[in-house]
């Protein structure tokens, strides 16, 4: 018993050397080592799926995307983004901000593979920032499919296509996702409009380009971003829905009709210009649009306003400012009747106000 014992004990070390005088061999030759890096390259390789990449909706979209110039007495005074919309037999249609073409006598297209071209403003609208250009057929490359931003939710994944800091950039995609809907935004202290907000970066030139969904579907215009020290990320886009509205019949030559009170306007804030036109108000007035002027044969004037008054409120919602006075007030048609409240001489009243017409592009 003790022999066989001493026997197999004899075998196990034997192998033992074998496999280290083996090992020892190969590692000398080079031979072990290749093969653990040959390894390591397998276990390095990472393979793209389609879950990582959004390669093929902006396939979807990239061709009808144009950069934009525009010119007055041959000189360029701005530029941007747009996207072919919709064509018919003869032409095809461009979405783009008001502000890339306002003042602009001739419009100038590049497309995506660097063919230049001339458009044609149908119309523009100020308050909604949308614009609309028209482009003989044959220029275009592509067409954009039109997606909804009202079946979005946050946290879904969109992304950008523009010409961000001008032609040199054509062509730039930024990716992010919808970080609020339904959020207001004022535009030059005047206007306060309904827009999507987005975290994919938005630089100057990409104003007037789609924002698209996960599918390659546009779901908005890109209009602005809050440009501050302590402020990143915070893109935003005018709902499709909204812009399409107002495109529909901008492509048709008409003009935007949006109702009128008849007033002149200062912020119940603006404390020092207000004292410019002899206004003091209660300091208990900290809101509200402030009548300075009110024009003759207007609804405001038919209804009893006058110099003085501080509105606060249009059919129980309240205004904090005139832009959100005009904000309220556009979302009514001519011939309306709306109820306005108030504040005169230490008291709140009301009245009933018939709207008349006022022509934004007249």
């Amino acid at each position: 018993m003790k022999e066989k014992n001493k026997y197999v004990l004899i075998t196990i070390i034997s192998l033992t050397i074998g496999i280290i005088s083996t090992l020892f061999t190969l590692n000398s030759l080079g031979l072990f080592e290749r093969k653990i890096l040959e390894t390591d390259k397998v276990v390095n390789h990472v393979e793209i799926t389609e879950a990582d990449t959004i390669s093929k909706p902006i396939d979807k979209i990239y061709n009808s995307v144009v950069y934009i110039e525009s010119y007055a007495s041959n000189k360029i005074i701005g530029s941007g983004s747009g996207f072919v919309y919709k064509k018919d037999d003869k032409y095809g249609y461009i979405l783009t901000n008001e502000h890339v073409v306002t003042d602009a006598d001739n419009i100038k297209i590049t497309n995506i593979d660097g063919t230049d071209y001339e458009a044609k403003l149908l119309g523009k609208d100020e308050f909604s920032d949308i614009a609309v250009l028209r482009v003989d057929l044959n220029n275009i490359m592509s067409v954009a499919t039109i997606g909804s931003s009202e079946d979005s939710k946050l946290g879904d994944t969109i992304f950008t296509v523009g010409s961000p800091l001008g032609k040199t950039y054509m062509g730039s995609v930024t990716k992010g996702i919808i970080s609020g809907k339904d959020r207001t935004v004022t535009l030059s202290n005047q206007y306060v409009v309904e827009v999507l907000q987005v975290d994919a970066a938005l630089n100057p030139g990409n104003s007037g380009g789609p924002l698209a969904n996960i599918n390659g579907e546009v779901i908005g215009i890109n209009s602005l971003k809050l440009v501050e020290n302590e402020i990143e990320g915070m893109g935003f886009a005018i709902p499709i829905e909204i812009a399409k509205t107002i495109a529909d019949k901008l492509e048709e030559g008409k003009q935007i009709e949006r109702p009128v009170l008849g007033v002149t306007m200062l912020d119940a804030s603006n404390t020092y210009q207000l004292y410019t036109y002899g206004i003091e108000l209660d300091e208990s007035i900290q809101e509200g649009a402030v009548v300075i002027e009110v024009t003759k044969d207007t609804p405001a004037y038919e209804a009893g306003l006058k110099k003085g008054d501080v509105i606060l409120a249009i059919n129980d919602v309240n205004v904090s400012n005139t832009a959100y006075l005009r904000s309220e007030l556009y979302k009514y048609s001519v011939g309306d009747t709306i109820t306005i409240k108030y504040y005169r001489d230490n008291n709140i009243k009301t009245v009933k106000v018939k709207l008349d017409v006022r022509l934004e592009n007249s």
